[in-house]
């Protein structure tokens, strides 16, 4: 079962694997509700985390290039589920994970890790949200921990739409617009693991900011 879910993953992030799969099995729409239900899974499911996020959208803006997928409708798709999928994390943290520190015999989710949180959202909250959209792993907790920490919806949207849309368009548009070029289709997978290491820069450039702050 590992295996076979192994490869369904390394199936999202090769362009002929992709075309393949919504050529065969996911044809037409069935294609974009699945791309939609990985995004939502992979940015609103807690257990969604080992899901491909960035190299996926990156992939899709491949096969948007070569014209199986038009490249309008994927954006306002794939924005849409990000959209729902923060949302439903947001949600989720707000109304289930602030119990979890109601026990005050926890010695895991202890009442003044939630203060703490809330406290820092409160002052970085904005900048953590859109700048964990970019960040694997981190993007799954972001909005449940916002959730957690009682951030007001109204912020959280204008920000997870702020993230959610700048994630999905940037994505995919790199991958539409260097899709064609013959060295990244030579060395695609390298590609993808540039992206993803170059995702990950935003939390390398806190932590200095934050080492530097500390001195």
């Amino acid at each position: 079962m590992l295996t076979g879910l192994l490869d369904f993953i390394r199936t999202l992030t090769d362009p002929k694997g992709l075309i393949q799969l919504l050529s065969t099995v996911f044809t037409g729409w069935w294609g974009y509700g699945l791309l939609c239900g990985i995004v939502f899974s992979e940015t609103g499911l807690l257990l969604g985390f080992f899901l491909p996020g960035d190299s996926l959208l990156f992939t899709v803006g491949v096969v948007c290039g070569a014209g199986q997928l038009n490249i309008f409708a994927i954006i306002a798709a794939l924005t849409a589920a990000s959209l729902c999928g923060n949302a439903s994390g947001y949600m989720l943290g707000r109304n289930v994970g602030v119990k979890l520190f109601e026990r005050p015999d926890s010695k895991v989710f202890r009442r003044e890790h939630l203060e703490k949180t809330q406290a820092f959202y409160a002052k970085h909250g904005g900048k953590i949200l859109i700048y964990a959209q970019f960040m694997p792993i981190v993007r799954t907790y972001a909005a449940f921990v916002a959730g957690v920490a009682r951030m007001g919806y109204g912020g959280f949207f204008s920000f997870n739409m702020v993230g959610s849309v700048g994630w999905v368009f940037s994505m995919t548009m790199l991958g539409y617009t260097l899709g064609s070029v013959p060295m990244v289709r030579a060395n695609f997978e390298k590609v993808v693991i540039l992206i993803i290491l170059l995702s990950l820069t935003p939390v390398f450039l806190e932590v200095l900011k934050a080492r530097r702050k500390a001195r």
